[in-house]
């Protein structure tokens, strides 16, 4: 969608911001925000670059650099790294072939780190676009990379929520 049909659909009060931003970011094919989305938004709301820019940087779900089609965020709160994040994120970085903050050669997939996704008690967590994953094993984690390569093999389109373990 065209950057003035996303910022048309809001009224212009600065409380649309981040509403703003992350319609511009959704709607451009590689997930991140132009110079050119800052300025217009800035105009639109009637505030300086800076402080659209400083909001920006201060959120860590925008992006100012081109990311994949598909973006998987991998908890590092404490409470996942105990319970084997980091041997869900190490199996995740030899299953995409790159590291953290890298997106795959095919511009596919961007692997971003996250403080915490708010699913310690089943732990250890990820989430893939807005699909939260949790309970993970290297098992599920390569169901996932291949539900998202190939939807069709998804079993749950949906994904796995995060939910209690039973």
């Amino acid at each position: 969608m065209e950057r003035n049909h996303v910022l048309a659909q809001f009224e212009p009060r600065q409380e649309n911001l981040l509403l703003i931003l992350h319609s511009l970011q959704n709607n451009n094919p590689q997930n991140y925000l132009t110079q050119d989305d800052l300025s217009a938004t800035a105009d639109f709301l009637n505030l300086t670059k800076s402080s659209v820019y400083g909001v920006v940087k201060y959120y860590t779900m925008f992006s100012l650099k081109p990311r994949g089609r598909h973006l998987i965020r991998t908890c590092m709160s404490p409470v996942c790294r105990l319970l084997g994040g980091r041997d869900i994120l190490i199996e995740l970085e030899k299953l995409l072939g790159i590291k953290w903050g890298q997106t795959t050669k095919d511009g596919f997939i961007t692997l971003e780190p996250s403080k915490c996704l708010g699913c310690c008690g089943n732990s250890p967590a990820l989430l893939v676009d807005r699909t939260l994953h949790g309970n993970l094993t290297k098992a599920k984690l390569r169901e996932i990379i291949a539900g998202i390569r190939n939807p069709s093999k998804l079993i749950n389109k949906r994904g796995r929520q995060c939910q209690k373990k039973k």
